[in-house]
């Protein structure tokens, strides 16, 4: 009797490994599950790569160091009996899905396409059972937005190294991104500040003596509006003598609504202002929570949903599990009457839900232990984030009390928590997070108050404020520049290319990128315009949606911009711009003159104001107060070939002594020596001189 004859497997080709083997838990024996890790061909390095001439064909090539890849792949698409191209469900992960198409000799027009919003048992069941054709207007959005990228940087960037110095690069998107921190800055430094006061009183009442602010509003029925002392004092000198009494109080419940489930760019506002994460750090780890991790007792699990999204859409089932959720762990009276819809914005795609728990009942504390501090970190916030957005409104008791004083009107608004609602889980952050008002004590109309201070205080109004990561991702979403997949690398390259720097957490201009800006503010406003670049996003969504040939896009680009770059060389022909160095004290000690500080394609560093006649250059470096526990030397702050962070003593060559770990001002008790302190908010404080072994817990007191 002839065996049973086994089917050959099915190949899945996804692009990362950590998801291949997420995926192939689910699907079992049946299936093999490889990744392509990315893309395995795009345009060459070494050249434009695009046929302008001939409707701006790409010329691919298959990446150099895929080619051992590549030939494994094909060896077993060729064992297997159906290949499946279950790459990333965006415009990327189609394109990618074409290329290994093409390079794997697949025919596209079949169904051998699947996409994953999620990569748990249902997610994968589902995307399984509905191949599909691979999805040409994706692919061609893709394209599209990756020539303009090459035309852009390869014409462009050459007109860079003639006009300010070699190396330099312009992006469509960054040299935008890098245009709005530019404007910021041109705004602080024009902002004139100016002088006002206000007049601030603490009351109290007759029943309680429990004092509360109130604050001038109206002197005669017009806005106070106070600009000097003597204004200030003149109204003082008034209400020496005036009577407060309570003319008004309104009371109202006021409705707290949640915000809604995260979208790619929320994620990454949020990530960065509730836990210091940067973009390029949250992204990280919200791949890894989708892709798959270990999880103890389960296997491997994909935690969230598909993170590049800007839609708000929830799935039934979700809204359902949250609810029974809720209801178990809080009670019938924090669930909505019917479950909550929020709306997209007009121009979001809406190809994903929002990111949210893959599997509602899976909760960080389960998890915690089989994740990193930043995937525990971030899967908390999205957990939380998704189940409040869920949850009942929070309701306040809101007073808000009119008193005057002769002719002055001061106000007083309040409010106490009726009912917590969504806020007993999750409450969003803001870049100024703080909200007005209290508890106000029992007052009653026309009641006499009593008068604890009277004071008139000076303010200047403020210049807006730097951008901060958080603050720029939504200034990008707000003005239609980018999508949710390029905020986090966008942010990255003009920080890697020194155009701007991070000034604890607000992003300023270098004088490199100041340069650039107003160059090409000068000569290519449309690269820099923000209103150009949102239609460039429109016309390639056009093309997504099979509204727009993704090669008239580019030739409508193109005419255009090869007539502005012919007039900019004619314009700036035998001209340059020099990018002017930041002096400094230091004294070079070769020549005797100032030293000054030059950006060079790896930073910042210390270079003589007299080159090219003197040639000595410093790195920069940065005093920590401490001293070497090895040699006593000075401690100094330098950064790893990688830019990682680290401490070491001045003379590193010969001493050798390093650290990771942060110097703080504190003296050892034991021996006098410079103590560290371990990363974290509890860090182990130790001293790191040899013999000693002091060490105790970390405490406020050190957190400096």
């Amino acid at each position: 009797m002839k065996g049973k004859i086994r089917k050959l497997s099915d190949l899945v080709i996804v692009e990362s490994p950590a998801k291949a083997k997420t995926i192939k838990k689910y699907l079992g024996k049946d299936y093999d599950v490889v990744a392509s890790v990315g893309h395995i061909r795009d345009l060459p390095k070494s050249k434009l790569g695009v046929d302008i001439e001939n409707n701006f064909q790409p010329m691919y090539e298959n990446k150099r160091e895929k080619s051992a890849l590549i030939k494994e792949l094909k060896s077993q698409a060729a064992k297997a009996d159906t290949v499946y191209l279950a790459t990333d469900p965006d415009r990327e992960g189609e394109a990618i899905s074409w290329h290994l198409a093409h390079v794997l000799g697949l025919d596209g027009s079949k169904p051998i396409r699947v996409t994953f919003s999620e990569i748990t048992k249902t997610g994968i069941q589902n995307g399984m059972s509905a191949p599909r054709s691979i999805d040409m207007d994706l692919v061609n959005a893709q394209q599209a937005r990756r020539i303009l990228d090459r035309i852009v940087g390869y014409k462009l960037s050459p007109f860079l190294w003639k006009k300010v110095r070699r190396g330099l690069s312009a992006g469509r998107v960054q040299s935008v991104a890098v245009r709005l921190i530019v404007d910021r800055e041109n705004e602080i430094k024009a902002f004139e500040s100016q002088e006002y006061w206000t007049v601030d009183a603490k009351l109290h009442g007759t029943a309680s003596r429990k004092q509360f602010p109130s604050k001038l509003a109206e002197i005669d029925g017009k806005k106070a509006e106070l600009k000097t002392k003597e204004e200030a004092d003149k109204v003082l000198e008034y209400l020496k003598d005036k009577d407060f009494i309570v003319t008004a109080i309104k009371k109202s419940v006021r409705k707290k609504q949640p915000a809604p489930p995260f979208t790619t760019s929320t994620l990454q506002q949020e990530a960065s202002r509730r836990l210091s994460f940067n973009a390029r750090r949250t992204m990280k780890a919200a791949q890894e929570l989708y892709e798959g991790i270990e999880i103890e007792g389960r296997g491997a699990v994909g935690l969230i949903t598909y993170m590049r999204t800007d839609s708000l859409r929830v799935s039934e089932e979700a809204q359902k599990a949250a609810a029974d959720m809720i209801r178990e762990r809080f009670g019938e009276e924090y669930l909505p009457a019917k479950p909550r819809v929020y709306k997209a914005k007009s121009n979001a795609q809406d190809a994903h839900e929002a990111i949210r728990p893959s599997t509602i009942d899976i909760t960080p504390e389960e998890v915690k232990s089989s994740l990193s501090s930043d995937q525990y970190k971030l899967y908390k916030l999205i957990w939380e984030r998704f189940m409040a957005s869920q949850m009942e409104n929070a309701l306040l008791d809101a007073a808000a009390i009119d008193i005057m004083a002769g002719n002055c009107l001061f106000k007083t608004t309040g409010f106490t928590v009726k009912f917590d609602g969504f806020t007993r889980l999750y409450e969003e952050t803001t870049e100024n997070n703080s909200e007005e008002g209290g508890a106000i004590p029992k007052l009653n109309k026309d009641e006499k108050l009593t008068v604890m201070s009277l004071l008139g205080n000076q303010h200047f109004t403020q210049p807006p404020p730097r951008y901060t990561e958080a603050s720029l991702i939504k200034a990008l979403e707000e003005n239609g520049i980018g999508r949710p997949s390029t905020y986090a690398p966008t942010i990255t390259t003009i920080l890697d290319r020194h155009y701007v720097e991070r000034e604890q957490k607000q992003l300023k201009p270098t004088p490199l990128g100041d340069v650039i800006t107003e160059l090409l503010k000068d000569h290519f406003e449309n690269i820099v315009d923000t209103k150009f670049t949102a239609q460039m996003e429109g016309n390639l969504d056009k093309v997504e949606e099979g509204r727009e040939q993704w090669f008239e896009v580019l030739k409508d680009f193109y005419g255009d911009f090869a007539e502005t770059l012919e007039k900019a060389e004619h314009d700036m022909e035998g001209k340059r711009v020099k990018v002017p160095n930041e002096p400094t004290d230091i004294i070079c000690e070769k020549c005797g003159r100032h030293m000054v500080i030059k950006i060079g394609p790896y930073g910042k560093f210390l270079g003589c104001e007299g080159f090219p006649e003197c040639t000595n250059t410093r790195k920069i470096v940065t005093e920590t107060g401490g001293n070497c526990p090895k040699c006593g030397k000075k401690m100094l702050a330098r950064k790893s070939k990688k830019g990682k962070p680290f401490f070491g003593c001045e003379d590193y060559k010969d001493c050798g002594f390093m650290t990771w770990d942060t110097p703080i001002p504190d003296k050892c008790p034991q021996c006098g020596c410079t103590l560290f302190k371990k990363a974290g908010r509890k860090g182990k404080i130790y001293c790191a001189k040899e013999g000693c072994g002091y060490e105790t817990e970390s405490s406020d007191k050190n957190e400096g």
